[in-house]
């Protein structure tokens, strides 16, 4: 039998290169999808045709061409890691959003972006009892659907109780999908929390805000649970109060370290007290300078001084602030948010740099 054909006489399809996190950045749109009245996927897949290495919870840090202008945001992958020629991320629209309304409004299937990535460590720990609670508020839902997904396609049998909040019955992105898996994976028990009815006063469930009582309601056995907890800031900390008040212990709540994944606002950082030593730091493009010590951040200064800088997670990890240094030297920790050829090309993350010496930056 002549193995070298099938389908017609077509080849085998060589073994697909794989995505390379330091090298690769050039993806082209394949579908745009809407979710909800103002939600959308986005599905990307490689220009090379590279397959994508993707461990469900990590996100891509993407460069647009918004209103002339590249910048950058941190979008959750929201599709199955086993699904590797391809990957989406979901998008709420927010009022005064940038990049989600340019996303909602511009991208179409055949446009091309860059970005770098796989980022983050919002991961499900490896030789973890196999018994969950996925915890999600609002746009926040998109990495721990990654994981419900990975979940279905993997046949995995983990024990999973997944709750969801939102705004309205018709704000829970992927309602309808998880109703359909949660049917037919018998491990896993989906709860919806909207805050309010909305247009759907028929809502045969409960609604309100998380509590201590409502979720031992939801899931009696929490403080034997991993919990994976994604959401915006006053979610993750209610819902952190919530775990410790149940017993749970620290190093099995992890949560997602910026705000839904989904960035799209400015986050003002602390400022330290002024040190000895002062730096002029200034900003090219917007025409402002700073005096910035030794021992502050540029990023937390920048805001403080109503500079305009995108940024998130602000410990050096999503790289959403990255920006370029024409001139002077920083000491920068960062978290993996900047790739090394970047750092050589003259980039740094404001974020987590302070000034060695007077700077010029281009922003």
């Amino acid at each position: 039998m002549d193995t070298s054909a099938f389908a017609g006489g077509a080849p085998y399809p060589t073994l697909a290169q794989v995505w390379d996190p330091e090298a690769d950045d050039a993806l082209v749109c394949l579908d745009v999808h809407q979710e909800t009245h103002d939600v959308k996927s986005f599905t990307f897949a490689s220009v090379a045709g590279k397959q994508f290495d993707v461990r469900a919870g990590q996100y891509f840090l993407f460069t647009f061409p918004a209103g002339g202008e590249d910048d950058s945001r941190c979008y959750s992958v929201s599709s199955s890691p086993l699904r590797r020629n391809a990957f989406s991320i979901t998008v709420k629209r927010v009022a005064g959003g940038r990049m989600s309304n340019w996303l909602h409004d511009t991208m179409q299937p055949g446009m091309s972006v860059t970005a770098q990535g796989p980022l983050g460590t919002f991961i499900r720990p490896a030789g973890a009892a196999q018994k969950y609670l996925l915890l999600s508020g609002g746009s926040g839902i998109t990495p721990v659907m990654s994981m419900v997904r990975e979940l279905a396609d993997s046949y995995e049998q983990a024990d999973v109780a997944f709750v969801h909040a939102g705004r309205a019955p018709a704000d829970l992105i992927f309602r309808h999908e998880l109703s359909g898996l949660a049917a037919r994976l018998k491990t896993l028990r989906l709860h919806f929390l909207p805050e309010q009815l909305g247009n759907e006063p028929s809502w045969p469930g409960l609604t309100g805000r998380i509590s201590l009582d409502y979720l031992r309601l939801a899931v009696p056995d929490l403080a034997e649970r991993v919990i994976l907890c994604c959401g915006p800031q006053p979610f993750m900390a209610a819902a952190r109060k919530i775990a410790a008040e149940a017993g749970v212990p620290a190093h099995r709540y992890i949560e997602e370290s910026f705000d839904a994944a989904v960035i799209d606002a400015d986050v003002v950082t602390p400022i330290q007290a002024p040190a000895e030593t002062i730096y002029a730091v200034q900003f090219s493009k917007q025409a402002r300078s700073i005096d910035v010590s030794a021992e502050q951040t540029v990023l937390s200064c920048a805001k403080k001084a109503g500079i305009r800088i995108p940024s998130s997670c602000a410990n050096g990890m999503c790289g959403t602030c990255k920006s370029k240094l024409v001139s002077g030297s920083v000491n920068m920790v960062h978290n993996g948010g900047i790739r090394q050829r970047e750092i050589d090309a003259g980039f740094f993350l404001p974020c987590c740099s302070k000034p060695t010496s007077d700077l010029v930056i281009d922003r």
